[in-house]
Order: C-alpha cells, then structure tokens, then sequence
C-alpha cells in the first residue's frame, strides 16, 4: 500500500488510494519541512535527513557516505521510486545501515542540483530526476544514477545489490571512490577562459537558424527525436530572426512548432495550460506535471506569434495557458503555485485519461463520432502507460501547416468537450505543490504583462501586479536581496542568478505596460544586485550563487539552455532592455560583457544557447526607443499607445511620461520630452538617430517601420 503525507499536514494524516486516512506510522526529519516534496517522504522508514549541517557532521563523525536523493513533488518517477523503495523497510535499513541519506528538493535548492546533475552528465552522459548520488561527507561524488529500481534488472542495477556493494568499496577502496569524484570536481571547477574578440555578429545568429532547420522535424514539430520539451526559448529566438531578417523559414519553424505543440496530448484542451514534455516525437504522449515555467514562457512565444502574424491560434492558446495560470495556480494575496502533480491517486495522467466505456457512456453517439473525429481516442486506448486509457490528442493530419486556419468547431465535438470537462471536474484533482518561487512568478509576470498590451486585457495586467506585489512584500528583503521561495508563509533560501533575472524581466515587462515608476526602480534595484553579488569577475559571465551563498563543492556557472534559458541569457538580455529604458548605457555595457564572456560557448554551439542568442539578437540589431509624452487617460495618448502594443515590436522599448503641457524625465535619469502643441507626443530614436517627435499615429506607425501582418 502506497501513502503520501497530505499537503500541509502537521501530523499523521496521509494520501492513500485517493483518500485522506490517519496511520500509525513513526515520521522522520522531513515531516518538519516546508517543501511538500521533502514532507511526502516525511513517513519513509529511510532516516533522511534535509541538506544541512546535521547531516554532514554526522558522516563526517561516523565516517560514511552520504546518500543524496534530489527530486520534486510532481515528478512521476520520484513517485515511483518512493513507492518502490524508499517506503520499502528492508531497502530502507540497507539505506540507514550503509549511509547518512539526505533528500533535497530540486525546485527549493537548484544550486544543489545544478552542481549535482553536472556531476551526473560528466560521469554517466545522462541526468534527470529523480537524480540518485552517492558521495563523501565532504560533497564530492563518486557516483551517479537517475532511477533506480529496488531489484536489479534489464542491466539496471537494483538498490538491494548496489547498496552492499558500495558499503564495501567504502570499506575497502575508499582512495579510489574519492579519488574518481576529485576528477570530477576538478574538471568542473577549471574556469572557462575570456573569450577575445567582443561581442559575434549577426553571422552567428543566421548560422543557429540554419543548425535548427536540421534538427527541426518537418512532421511533427519541434526539435531533433523524442523526448521532446517545449523550450519556447527557441520559437522565440525563431521569431525574433524572421523580424530581424524576414527569414520565412524561421518563421515556418517556430509556428509549426507551436501550433504541434497546441494540437498534441501534452496540451491539456479541457483545462488550458501544458504538461511538463511529451516522450513520443508526435506530441502526443505526456508526462503530465505541469509547471509554472512552462505555461509562461509557452504564453510568451504564443503571445509573440499572434503579434508576428495576426493568426487568432496563436492567440487563443495564449490566453486558454494564462487562464489556467490565473484559475488554478494563483494563490490567495497574489503569486502563483509551483506546479501540478504528474500523478493522481497513485495513477500517472489518471486526472486527464478516459477509458472507452466512460467516453460512450457520457456521450452520445454523435457527440463520441465527433470527438473520435478530432482527436486520437480508440477503444484499445492510446496511452500505453494505462492500457485501456486515452489521452486528448489531435489528429495531426495536414495540421501543420502552420497558416492553415483551424475549422469552425462541430457543434457536436463542442458539446462532447463541455461534458468531458464538467465530468473531470468532478475526479479528484492532482495535487498542487503551493510553494512560491521568485523566479517562477518572475516568468508569469512577464508573460502576462506582454499578454496584457498585445491583447488589450487590463486584467491580465492585474494578475502580473499581484503576483509582483506578493514577490517584492514577502521574498525581498530590507537591503534590496531576494529570497528564493516562499512556502506555508516562510520566505527562506538565499536568493539564486535566476530569480534576479527572471524578476527582472517580469518587471520590465510590467513597466512597459503599467508605466508605473515602481516597476522599473524595483528592476533598477535587482540590477544592481547582479552587479554586486554574482559577476565572475576574472573569466566574466554570472555564477548561479552570489558571493555571500552557501559553499558548495563547486560554485555553479550555468550558460546552456535547458527547458528554461540560462539565467545568463536572460540577465544580458535585461540589463540590455533596463540600459534603453532608462537611458543608463551602464547596463547595456553589462548586459553585452556577459554575451561577450560566453562567446566561444556561443560558437562552438549556438543551438545550445538560443537564450544568449535572444540577447545577442538585442545588442547587434537594430532597435528603437519610444517616449510617450503624454497622460494614460486621454484618447491622443491612448492611440499612440495603441499604435505599440497592436504591433510585432520585440527590439522596441517603450516609456510612458507625464507632466501637464511641459517637461517630464524617465525616473530621474532621462532628457526632457515636451508635448507639442498640448498634444500627446511621441519621440523615437532607432540607433543613434533621433526622429523628429510625431503626434499622429500613423506617423509614429511609419517611424517604426510597421508592417502589415504576413497573410494566414
């Protein structure tokens, strides 16, 4: 029988087959933690302990290893693996009688598991979670394993043989475990030097698009086999080329892409928003989290789509993740939830699958003929995971054409899709992991202040300021420094690269469409930050940890894209944006230094670092400012606005001043902009050319060079 603690539980309340029960059962350290992750393995008869002193004292006192599990609370094969073996009470005596064992949640401490998945890729080629490490009290690994199962089998090594033969080896060749882990740790410890030259040049831009158009699957969208992540970092980088060039084939990729995405199984149609990645290269098959960093940046690439080509797809996925976000991951008093539970009672997907006699017995024969039509269901099932079951996935067919227009709904698939939801409403729901994460709720910001100006919606501005309003009051300190999460009302852990560059975007985002001077004097705050905590100042670039972070056994420098851009990307790319709104060239010197530092990285894999590429795309393009002289309430100011926002602008600035008939500055830093004639005024300077001010629209239209929508 499988059991995992209830969320917020404080005692011996526990999840079991569905339902809530009260056991006996002894708890360990993890039951007292914030994280749900740690707490759904605070019943394990395994003695963890979380990471922390008290752990590493103890081995380094009794002289053994220390077994690291770092996993998180919707992760499928976490699951699967406590049920296996860490809820197992002749596995977990093997554990305790062998090592000291520390669990560690991945979302909580991503400097740890940074330091760690690099560990794993150097030794085994391979990474993910949940990620199993064995190493010495003092942090340096000597081995590495993603899952693994309690007996040994299919060449997989079980826990039952690993974990005597380890004992052993440690017993009997410690010199030669930590001498292995050394050669880890010092190969990830050599700096990579300064590259020369300054920043590369639009060359290296055109060449990631064509290395793209040969990993692009010209079938099913996306890139290179399965697994395949959404990564809405490289449509993005996409569409960013096609504005910058007109290069159609970028834009083909990126929408094809999108528009697979929108159609496939891992894109929840009856309750909005996306799951974590699909295993199979159709889309089709998910695994079934669902992370707040995925519906952003998916939202994001979306929203940008709708304003490179005006096709109304682009925008209706948009806004159906964003309602998802805002309907079922915001919290009370502002900010977002983490993510959605993969499984549900002990099922993977159960939340989102159908059996066939469900599907005939909810819907009529017209309204399953029209369903069937739509989407993939079959009597035998389509998803092998569950025999029997069936995922919502499209048929794919000629779909991905990527200007092809969508058919007006059946009538009948619309109505079997209102019963299907309304029925799913009534199953108990996966579980929310209601941690707070400064970094996480930096991307929802974003994504919904850029969602707010493209589709005119002032309400999703207000979910963007509330969430904002939640991060700055609970997880920013008195001196300006971030915390890294919030959790059953504690703000803790010391904040990391990430959750400064990813805030720091939202909130430039939120000034461009609030024009509230708060936004914009919080991003100048974080900004200096990142200059005073995290720059590497002899090979250049940004560490994940500041300076005054807990000593690691290494101190992390991320430059690769994963499913996110690197923090690196996303802070040269902001600094660049923060440097033109206010007129500061500090931070665009900043910004490009990181680009310049990570240059050789760039070259020698572009494909790899579409996040710097985005900001690479920033610095050496052409690109515009606009000011706006004028008052928000009134129409003139409102149809210059209007002019920005209903526009495919990504390398476009915009600021918003007031000040009656006369002067008015940008926060302090800017030259006077004056209205003419009373009238609201606009001035742009693309480069280093200043245009004449213009009050009309379509002059402003014509300054930036708009250009119709490309047909669809």
């Amino acid at each position: 029988m499988s059991l995992s603690p209830a969320h917020g539980a404080r005692g011996e309340w526990y999840f079991c087959a569905g339902v809530y029960r009260k056991v006996r059962r002894s708890m360990n350290r993890l039951a007292r933690e914030k994280s749900l992750y740690l707490r759904l393995h605070g019943g394990n008869p395994v003695d963890w302990y979380p990471w922390g002193s008290e752990a590493f004292d103890r081995a380094r006192r009794e002289d053994r290893p220390v077994f690291l599990s770092i996993g998180y609370s919707t992760c499928h094969w976490c699951h699967v693996m406590a049920r296996e073996s860490f809820e197992d009470a002749e596995i977990a005596a093997l554990l305790n009688g062998a090592f000291v064992c520390v669990k560690v949640d991945r979302e909580e401490r991503p400097d740890i598991d940074q330091v760690y998945i690099s560990a794993a890729l150097a030794m085994t080629g391979t990474a993910g979670w949940p990620l199993t490490i064995l190493m010495t009290p003092g942090g340096v690994p000597f081995f590495a394993a993603t899952y693994l199962p309690p007996d040994s089998r299919g060449g997989m090594i079980g826990l039952r043989d690993l974990i005597p033969r380890v004992k052993h080896l440690w017993e009997t060749q410690r010199g030669e475990l930590e001498g292995a882990g050394m050669e880890h740790v010092r190969a990830r410890r050599i700096p990579a030097s300064r590259a020369a030259g300054g920043l590369p040049g639009s060359a290296l831009l055109d060449r990631a698009v064509r290395d793209l158009s040969r990993a692009f699957d010209p079938v099913h969208g996306g890139f290179g086999a399965a697994p395949k992540f959404p990564t809405p970092h490289i449509p993005l980088f996409l569409l960013r080329s096609f504005y910058r060039t007109g290069d159609r084939d970028a834009l083909r990729m990126a929408l094809a892409t999108l528009r697979a995405m929108a159609r496939g199984g891992i894109h929840d149609v009856l309750g909005g928003g996306f799951h974590r990645y699909a295993t199979d290269r159709e889309w089709r098959i998910p695994h079934f989290e669902k992370m707040l960093y995925d519906q952003a940046f998916i939202a994001e690439a979306c929203t940008e789509a709708f304003l490179a080509t005006g096709a109304p797809l682009y925008r209706n996925v948009a806004e159906d993740t964003l309602g998802y976000v805002i309907r079922d991951l915001a919290l009370p008093g502002g900010g977002f939830a983490a993510a959605r539970d993969a499984e549900t009672g002990g099922i993977e997907g159960g939340y989102y699958l159908w059996r066939w006699d469900e599907l005939e017995t909810l819907l009529s024969a017209g309204e399953l003929a029209a369903l069937r039509k739509e989407f993939a269901v079959e009597p035998g099932g389509n998803f092998p995971a569950v025999p029997g079951s069936n995922i919502l996935s499209r048929r794919m067919g000629s779909g991905l054409i990527p200007n092809e227009p969508d058919p007006d709904p059946d009538p009948g698939l619309s109505s079997a899709l209102d019963i299907l939801r309304n029925a799913r409403a009534r199953r108990p729901g996966p579980r929310r992991d209601e941690k707070v994460l400064a970094d996480w709720n930096g991307m929802a910001i974003g994504a919904l202040a850029l969602a707010s100006r493209a589709f005119d919606d002032p309400g999703y501005a207000r979910a963007a300021e509330d969430a904002a309003s939640f991060i700055l009051r609970h997880l920013q300190q008195k001196d300006g420094r971030l915390l890294h999460r919030w959790a059953d009302g504690e703000a803790a852990i010391t904040g990391l690269l990430d959750d400064y560059a990813f805030l720091l975007h939202g909130l430039i985002e939120l000034s461009m469409t609030t024009f509230s001077p708060l936004y914009l004097e919080a991003a100048i705050s974080l900004a200096q930050a990142l200059e005073d905590h995290f720059p590497d100042r002899e090979t250049g670039g940004l560490y994940l940890t500041p300076d005054d972070g807990e000593p690691l056994v290494t101190r992390p420098k991320v430059v690769h894209d994963a499913a996110i851009p690197s923090g690196n990307a996303v802070a040269a790319r902001e600094l660049i944006r923060l440097s033109r709104l206010t007129g500061d060239p500090v931070w665009e010197e900043r910004g490009t230094a990181i680009l310049s530092a990570f240059r050789r990285e760039m070259e020698a894999m572009p494909t790899a670092c579409t996040g710097l590429l985005l900001a690479l795309d920033l610095a050496v393009s052409p690109s515009s400012g606009v000011v706006i002289a004028g008052d928000p309430g009134q129409p003139d100011t409102a149809a210059l606005i209007r002019v920005l926002r209903s526009a495919y602008l990504p390398r476009t600035t915009v600021t918003l001043v007031t000040g009656g008939g006369g002067d008015a500055t940008i926060a302090g830093t800017a030259p006077s902009y004056r209205r003419v004639d009373g009238k609201a005024t606009a001035y742009v300077c693309t480069g280093s050319t200043c245009h004449p001010p213009v009050t009309a629209p379509d002059a402003l239209a014509t300054l930036l060079g708009i250009p119709s929508p490309p047909g669809h």
